[in-house]
């Protein structure tokens, strides 16, 4: 068979899956778990690996959720955890795929000019107002430091 017959160009050729490694750039990664070969032979192995990556993740995910009221990066440290789940979970790939596009969409957003120009303005008239506000408080009561207070 030759390359006019099955709609390909004469002089086009397509590089074989073991010179990319077997990736063209435009597949999207491969889905499933990332576990040893010598860990995925063993079926009771690879639950515990399941089991322990798990546990990990869940830990990490738990921790992100304490930071969001308290300081700390919460939501980075949210998505570490379901990082690690993608390890082993295609659930959690899928999440974090998705995760990764929405925050693809909402970055290329912000960035428009007019959604920019908007957003300077709303800021602006917000520190506006609370710089108002805090001068009208200031100048009905004054500034008093909590050690001068009197009970």
């Amino acid at each position: 068979m030759n390359a006019e017959s099955d709609g390909r160009q004469a002089g086009a050729t397509t590089p074989a899956p073991s010179d990319t490694g077997g990736k063209t750039g435009t597949e999207p990664p491969v889905l499933g778990s990332r576990a040893p070969h010598f860990i995925k032979k063993s079926r009771a192995l690879h639950l515990s690996w399941q089991v322990g990556v798990f546990v990990v993740g869940l830990a990490v995910v738990i921790v992100g959720i304490i930071m969001l009221p308290l300081p700390g990066p919460g939501w980075l440290v949210i998505f570490g955890g379901i990082g690690i789940w993608a390890t082993e979970f295609v659930w959690a790939q899928l999440v974090l795929r998705w995760t990764k596009r929405k925050v693809s969409e909402a970055t290329q957003r912000a960035l428009d000019p007019r959604v920019r120009r908007r957003n300077i303005i709303l800021t602006t008239i917000g520190l506006i107002i609370i710089g108002a506000a805090l001068a009208v408080y200031i100048y009905k009561f004054g500034i008093v430091m909590p050690w001068k207070i009197d009970e």
